[in-house]
Parts: structure tokens; sequence; C-alpha cells
């Protein structure tokens, strides 16, 4: 079953939902508000058929595991007063994915000021998701068909990166970014390109020391235990075609090191994964886009690409245990 928790009220999620209804009705679950949805859908002109259950629902009807928004909701008008119930939707779907593995969590954007002003501490679906697992620690990965990008370090300023990568957290990272290439996406012997933090890798440490101090010694670790890593390598080459031939991921250091790179390349048809979860959890590449709440012109090609690479994710576990 997918829980698919449809984030922020305001914002791009119940449209993409309601746009993907037909997609979801046999297997899914949607946490919302459900006067939320048929008032959006109303505003789309979209003929969706709702019913209140935890389970799916039979004869194409999309079924809503109801919430209440104690506040009215208005298209592109962000309210704090919501910030309970969009973080409440959140922890139902995912509390349920904890409870059986064989569930996955598809989650639309959350706007994180919002959230934020509402008296929430929340920096992200990724960190708020490892510690509801009680996770050691998570990797959040982008893919697209053709590319996929792991981070050593996520929601971070800039100035914070170079004290947080340490080789013991690059060597766990990338131990869970090659478990999940093997255990989630079916891949026998995953082979990872590294980048380097700094211009050029560092360039035999003219340009700084953390290839050659950290990230050099992390990745000759994960070799000694028979995973495939390069040494870092300088993140403005590694991109380019014949660098990414035989490689299955990438692993920049921090978050807009890799994924400039993968959104241009794919942008609205690039799936969020959380690796490390005791479960499935994939989400889509943008943010609320409020602008466009209820206008129908929103993409929904990434959340229909979330909800297929989660079902294809849950088959290779189910293969793999059986």
């Amino acid at each position: 079953m997918l829980l698919i928790s449809a984030g922020e009220p305001a914002g791009v999620g119940p449209d993409v939902v309601l746009a993907n209804a037909s997609v979801l009705a046999a297997d899914s679950v949607v946490l919302a508000d459900i006067d939320v949805l048929a008032q959006r859908a109303k505003l789309l002109n979209l003929d969706v058929p709702l019913v209140e259950s935890t389970r799916p629902a039979a004869n194409g009807k999309l079924a809503v595991w109801h919430h209440r928004a104690p506040a009215p909701v208005s298209p592109g008008v962000l309210d704090p007063a919501n910030a309970r119930y969009v973080i409440d939707c959140l922890t139902s779907a995912a509390d349920a994915c904890v409870a059986d593995s064989s569930n996955a969590l598809v989650t639309a954007p959350i706007h994180k000021a919002t959230i934020g002003n509402g008296g929430i501490e929340f920096s992200g679906h990724t960190e708020y998701l490892r510690d509801h697992a009680k996770a050691l620690d998570v990797v959040m990965l982008l893919a697209t068909d053709a590319l996929r990008v792991a981070l050593a370090t996520t929601h971070l300023p800039l100035r914070a990166v170079p004290d947080a990568i340490t080789q013991e957290l690059l060597e766990r990272r990338l131990g869970i970014l090659a478990n999940a290439l093997t255990e989630q996406f079916g891949i026998s012997r995953p082979n990872i390109a590294v980048c380097g933090l700094n211009p050029h890798a560092g360039e035999s440490g003219h340009m700084g020391r953390e290839e050659i101090d950290v990230i050099e010694p992390a990745c000759r670790a994960l070799r000694a235990r028979g995973i495939q890593v390069s040494d870092p390598m300088p993140a403005d080459t590694v991109f380019v075609e014949h660098n990414l031939e035989g490689v299955d991921a990438v692993f920049a250091m921090y978050h807009d090191q890799g994924l400039p790179v993968l959104k241009h390349a794919g942008f609205g048809g690039a799936v969020n994964v959380t690796l490390g979860l005791p479960y499935v959890r994939t989400s889509v590449d943008h943010g609320t886009a409020v602008d466009i709440a209820a206008t129908g012109q929103v993409d929904s090609g990434s959340f229909l690409a979330s909800i297929q690479l989660a079902r294809r994710l849950l088959r290779i576990g189910s293969n793999a245990r059986s």
C-alpha cells in the first residue's frame, strides 16, 4: 500500500494528488482533509470520487485518511495555523510504514517556513522521518531514469559543510547508499563516483586538504569492505558523460553541488528517495509552488514518477525477501 501525505494544503500537493487519482486509487491512501481535496477538485474541474478510509478503496474511488485542517484553506495563502495538521498527516503515514514495511510513503511538498512559523521545528522531510523512525542515519538520493545523485550533507548552510564532513560520516552514508542500491534498486555490485569538496578535488592539497585528510581515507575504507567507490573526483567534471559510464550513483558532498546538475537534467521527472529508513519513501523534486496552486498549471510528472518508483522499489524488496 502507498501512503500519500498531501503536504502543504495551500500549495500544489492537493493538485498533484487529484491529477493522479486514477493512478492512485487501486493501492493508495491519501492523508489529508477530505473537504480540502473536494474543494480543490471543484476548483480544478476534476471529477474525483473521494471516500474516507484508511485502506485503499474499491470502484475507482480515492481513499482519504481524513485529518481535519483547523483553519480554512485558500489556495496560495499559507497559514501557520495548519502547520500541526500537515505534520499530523505526515506522522500518521510514517507510523503506518514503520508498523508495516510492505507499505511505502510518498510525500507531497511541505512549506518549511510555514511549519516553523507554526511553532514546530522542522528542517525537512529527510531529517524528520529519520528521527521518527529512530534510524541511525539516512541519505538523500535524487533519481531520474538516467542519473542518481546522493548527498553526504543535506540542509546545512554552506559555511557549516566542511566541519560536518568527517570520515565517519562519509563511511556511514556511503555504506547506506551502497546497501540501498543493492537491496532497494537491485544492483548487485554498485559503482559509486565520489565528488571532492573543493575545486579540482583540492588540487593535491593546494586548494584544501579535505580530500587528502578525510574523503580519500573514507573511500579506501569502503573499498576494503568490498564497496566499489572512486577516489574524490572534481565535481565540475564528474557529471561529464564519459565519466558516468558504468556509474550507478554520484555521491556529492553538499546539497547544491549535486542537485543542480540532476535537476537541470531531469526537473519535473526526478524523484527524492530517503535511504536508510526501514521502509520505502519517495517524494517530488519540487516545492509547494503556492503561486500556481489551483490554477491547473502544475506539472505532476515528478509526483507520478515518485509513485512509480515507490511501487518498483516495493516490488524489488518483496522479490529479494521471497
